[in-house]
């Protein structure tokens, strides 16, 4: 699970830079169009939209470019023809990876996916060869600042949490998708300063790689996640803070 959380904290750091940008506009109004599609256009009522729009939000996206996504997924306004696909791939050293895209070309995206891949060692996997050696899960992840961490503790398994991970600079919840809402909301009323939630695939176990090899992978699934139509790329590299450390600097 370490490998997840400081994956996830640098990914969110990225997604910061890349909303000045405006790059990631993209990738988040194809989220809310999708939650829209399938559970209808009011947040209040479908959580995964709610979800999304509160990242869209996080990077600065204009209300504006949200309402326009949200109509789109309610048919209100045409859209792209979006499909939701999760391929499976091996990194570099056989580090898994799950890549979750929304695109309106298949060919496109598979063509992409092979090409980045190719180039630093990863390949295309069969449909099920590593799919298996993830769990999905409710992740969410919250920055201290001061927190009371027992009554963090207490309230998130309380609501249903499998399991609370404290550590200096991050407390993670994990929990089964149906807990994920009631704990989260539960979470919510003590004012975290929240640093991710959503619906994650977990790796059942890490693979833990030298410096210099897991810098390898990192760029891959740096690489993978610049490609327009990707949204989430999941792994079980376990990467240690030295190694994070220096991906920053690099970065």
């Amino acid at each position: 699970m370490s490998g997840h959380s400081k994956w996830s904290t640098i990914k969110h750091k990225k997604a910061a830079q890349d909303a000045k940008r405006g790059k990631i506009f993209t990738q988040l109004a194809r989220e809310i169009t999708i939650a829209a599609r399938e559970g209808g256009g009011n947040p209040e009522f479908n959580f995964s939209l709610r979800l999304a729009v509160d990242r869209a939000k996080t990077a600065n996206m204009p209300k504006e470019n949200i309402d326009r996504a949200i109509k789109r997924g309610t048919g209100e306004l045409k859209g792209e023809e979006l499909a939701e696909i999760t391929y499976e791939a091996y990194a570099p050293h056989g580090v898994a990876l799950l890549i979750h895209v929304v695109t309106d070309n298949r060919n496109r995206i598979v063509a992409d996916l092979r090409r980045v891949l190719t180039r630093q060692g990863g390949s295309m996997a069969d449909a099920g060869s590593v799919i298996w050696q993830f769990d999905r899960k409710g992740y969410i992840a919250i920055v201290p600042n001061g927190a009371d961490e027992m009554a963090v503790f207490e309230t998130a398994v309380e609501a249903g949490a499998e399991d609370v991970v404290i550590s200096d600079d991050m407390i993670e919840v994990f929990s089964v998708p149906e807990a994920f809402q009631a704990i989260l909301q539960a979470l919510e009323a003590l004012s975290l300063d929240f640093e991710s939630s959503e619906l994650s695939m977990i790796p059942k176990n890490t693979l833990e790689l030298e410096e210099k090899e897991t810098l390898q992978v990192m760029s891959v699934i740096t690489a993978l996640e610049d490609l327009d139509d990707v949204q989430q790329v999941y792994s079980n590299l376990d990467i240690t803070d030295e190694v994070m450390a220096k991906f920053e600097e690099m970065d």
